[in-house]
């Protein structure tokens, strides 16, 4: 089984990274942008949203405005939760060498740092409809309490997937100006996603959780994680079926989510709970569970429009 100092992604300094100014990398560490995985889970369920509504075509313009947020307000979310979550990291091997946690940049840096990414984070929102505008903006608090349900509830995943499933909330009306039910079963599907994904995520740092009191989805569900995780990967393709339903009502629409479900049936299947490696490469490889979920809502969205 990989040790700890195997799999710590955070603290890698190699290929054009390990090149820069120690500042520079510092920066680039604490909004993880080294690391896109983070942006592609926060970009698709808009995207989804964008291309089941059938304007993928049209206002592709939306997928480019929704990628650049996508990368400034996770980097933003990541700098929020290391500040918030510096005396936690300590305790944690795989977060020990985190920018803040390990004291390379100040309080006052990282809030400055997180403060201009939320500037290019509104560029991006005056770019949209008024309903999606005040939509997004209605994310702001449950973003915001994010980092402290790790504390209080075993299932911080849950949380996260209503915060990293909101853009499906907000694709929606930004390419049509309507509110549609299949945008909610969207948004629904990816919460049970990303509870999914991110238990998964999880199931790296169960021993440093324990030592340290922190609470997670992974802990919660043991040795019972494999099942816990297939199900709710399950209730994530149940509900994109509706939402494709609610767009599509034949059966041939209901097709295009076959690669996602044997994608998912091949996460569940060979994932190794005790290995932190697999884990990882397990959880990163949801970047393409949201490319296909994008390109069957594309398919269906077009045909229907």
């Amino acid at each position: 089984m990989a040790v700890p100092s195997d799999i710590v992604p955070d603290t890698e300094h190699r290929g054009l990274l390990g090149l820069l100014p120690q500042r520079a990398r510092d920066l680039i560490q604490l909004a993880r942008f080294d690391r896109p995985i983070g942006a592609w889970l926060l970009f698709w369920p808009g995207a989804w949203a964008i291309a089941l509504s059938g304007q993928a075509f049209a206002r592709w313009d939306l997928l480019l405005w929704f990628g650049l947020g996508a990368a400034a307000m996770r980097g933003a979310g990541c700098v929020y939760n290391d500040i918030v979550d510096r005396e936690l990291d300590r305790k944690v091997a795989r977060t020990r060498e985190r920018p803040v946690a390990s004291g390379r940049v100040s309080l006052a840096l990282a809030w400055t740092y997180l403060l201009a990414l939320c500037l290019v984070g509104l560029v991006v929102l005056v770019q949209l409809d008024r309903t999606a505008v005040m939509l997004a903006l209605a994310s702001v608090v449950p973003v915001a309490a994010y980092p402290f349900m790790k504390r209080i509830t075993w299932w911080p995943q849950a949380w996260l997937g209503i915060v990293f499933s909101w853009a499906a909330l907000v694709g929606w009306p930004a390419a049509t100006g309507r509110i549609e039910p299949a945008m909610v079963w969207l948004y629904a599907g990816s919460i049970a996603w990303v509870i999914g994904y991110d238990t998964v995520y999880a199931l790296q740092d169960v021993e440093d959780d324990a030592l340290a009191g922190v609470k997670s989805s992974a802990r919660a569900l043991g040795r019972h994680a494999r099942a816990g995780i297939a199900c709710f990967y399950i209730a994530a393709l149940l509900l994109w079926g509706i939402a494709i339903w609610s767009v599509r009502p034949e059966a041939l629409g209901l097709i295009a989510l076959a690669p996602v479900a044997a994608h998912l049936l091949w996460q569940v299947g060979g994932l190794r709970r005790e290995d932190p490696a697999d884990a990882l490469a397990r959880f990163r490889a949801n970047r393409f569970a949201g490319l296909l979920i994008f390109l069957a809502c594309l398919v269906v969205g077009t045909a229907s429009h």
